[in-house]
């Protein structure tokens, strides 16, 4: 569960909420932590090297939910995930796709072959591509203040709701290698 649980899916607020990203702090060095509500304990947030990973959205729990209704809430998630891709791309221009099948395969592997931003991704349940813009700066494309930023849904499992999540980072997102190697 996240600090988004039960607040609806409004794209203006998703959209303004990835422009403020683009100005947080973003931790130079140091571990991955996450963070959560203090009365709750419901996840706020990920902070890593290079790296700030927030909750956007939370769908409802799928408890007793069953295909067809399941498969309704996934297009739901996903729609989601599209919509804001594609206000995004109006603001910022095209995104690129980052598939993590790679590192997510390592990672189910051996947790330490992966690099920390995508075991922050992992801990968190979200699997899905990344949708990526960047170099994205406050003032737009090329901006001072250049932030790569991202956007993924994913879920825990079957009963877990899903998630859409935003990822700001002060270096390039890039394409991991499709391998079983170590990064």
């Amino acid at each position: 569960m996240t600090s988004r649980a039960g607040e609806p899916f409004d794209l203006e607020r998703a959209a303004a909420e990835a422009a403020g990203l683009l100005t947080a702090p973003v931790p130079a060095d140091g571990p991955t932590t996450a963070e959560g509500d203090p009365v709750t304990g419901e996840w706020t947030a990920t902070r890593g090297e290079g790296f700030l990973l927030v909750p956007l959205w939370e769908g409802d729990p799928l408890t007793g939910v069953y295909a067809p209704a399941w498969n309704d809430a996934e297009e739901a998630a996903e729609a989601r995930a599209a919509d804001l891709a594609r206000e995004l791309d109006r603001r910022w221009g095209p995104h690129t796709t980052v598939r993590l099948h790679g590192p997510l395969r390592r990672w189910q592997g051996d947790r330490t072959l992966v690099e920390p931003l995508f075991q922050a991704l992992f801990g968190a349940d979200l699997y899905g591509d990344l949708a990526v813009w960047g170099p994205v700066g406050a003032a737009g494309p090329g901006g001072s203040g250049d932030r790569w930023f991202a956007v993924t849904v994913g879920h825990s499992d079957g009963d877990a709701p899903f998630v859409l999540a935003a990822l700001v980072s002060d270096r390039p997102i890039p394409e991991p290698a499709d391998d079983d190697g170590p990064f």
